[in-house]
């Protein structure tokens, strides 16, 4: 990053803002947080629905990286109005305030949610090869207001010519999954593991695709980008990942079977997709670090396959009240 670059970070007590924040000022880059939130990283606490205080921050910020959000997880809790009104009205009052103050680079956290019912092959269809050109179709009002946000964001180029970068990140939350039978099925870091072949993503590696994303979004002027953990899938391995995912990883990693044995681990019997990161690496130089042979080196060691970041952000949570089925509440 340059030094005459400040950057504007937004959701700086969340995951992401945290990690970014903690890059950043470790490298003496100019940072500043803003949430709704109290943290260590939040410098102004109030709302990205205040286009008053949004506007007062953009002074002296040359790049916006806008992680602010309500989640999947919040769905059951918050209206269809307040996603609107956070992920869609929160992210119009940030672009007129960045294209009006002349910032030079805008990236936007999106989501893989934003595809949606595409991610759900039918029974005994091969897994669903995920990549920018396949049409989003959300399935909940978290998909569907990220959508909106992204085209805003589109809208901004074409109109104001604000330079921005769209990443759809797939997951890299800590917490254990949402999926009351996974949770029981498998231990948190095994899930966790398996999904780096395919669908999650190490926070390490989310925080250098947002660096590169503020660097590259001038030249870029728009980009949409996958950013997931490199897939050692191809498109060949599709109808067998449906039927017997864990025969197409025990041939690509022979040794994976005895590594996952001694952790009494096991392999999904199925996937039913492929986050495809091709054009983040191709077009933002994006080096993601921590994929699925990475986990393997770390078996072998006897170490944590999660980064240090991903260790000192640790686990937030998404709710201020904790609920009978872990973080999650129940959807009724």
């Amino acid at each position: 990053m340059g030094s005459d670059m400040t950057i504007l970070v937004t959701g700086s007590a969340g995951h992401l803002g945290e990690g970014i924040l903690r890059t950043l000022r470790g490298c003496g880059s100019p940072a500043r947080g803003i949430d709704l939130k109290p943290s260590p990283f939040t410098d102004a606490m109030g709302s990205i629905v205040d286009p008053d205080f949004v506007r007062r921050q953009m002074d002296g910020v040359t790049a916006v990286i806008h992680t602010a959000t309500l989640h999947k997880p919040h769905v059951a809790t918050h209206s269809k109005q307040d996603f609107i009104d956070t992920n869609v009205t929160g992210t119009l009052n940030l672009l007129q305030a960045a294209a009006s103050a002349g910032v030079n680079s805008f990236v936007f956290t999106s989501t893989t949610s934003a595809f949606g019912s595409q991610l759900r092959p039918e029974a005994g269809q091969a897994a669903v090869w995920v990549t920018e050109d396949l049409p989003p179709v959300p399935k909940n009002i978290y998909g569907a207001t990220k959508l909106m946000a992204e085209n805003l964001c589109e809208l901004f180029v074409r109109e104001r010519g604000l330079p921005v970068v769209v990443l759809r990140t797939s997951r890299f939350f800590p917490e254990d999954d949402d999926d009351p039978a996974m949770r029981s099925a498998y231990p948190p870091e095994n899930a966790q593991a398996n999904e780096l072949l395919y669908r999650r993503l190490d926070i390490a590696d989310a925080v250098s695709a947002h660096l590169l994303a503020v660097e590259r979004a001038p030249q870029i002027g728009f980009g949409r980008y996958i950013v997931s953990a490199t897939s050692p899938f191809e498109q060949r391995h599709l109808a067998t990942l449906a039927r017997d995912a864990a025969a197409v990883v025990r041939e690509l990693y022979p040794d994976c079977t005895q590594l996952y044995a001694a952790r009494s681990w096991r392999l999904f019997p199925s996937i039913d997709r492929v986050y495809v990161n091709e054009r983040a690496r191709r077009e933002l130089g994006w080096r993601p670090e921590f994929d699925f042979a990475h986990v393997l080196n770390c078996l072998r060691a006897g170490l944590d396959f999660r980064s240090e970041l991903a260790r000192a952000v640790g686990s937030k949570g998404y709710h201020d009240t904790v609920f009978d089925d872990g973080p999650y509440p129940i959807v009724t």
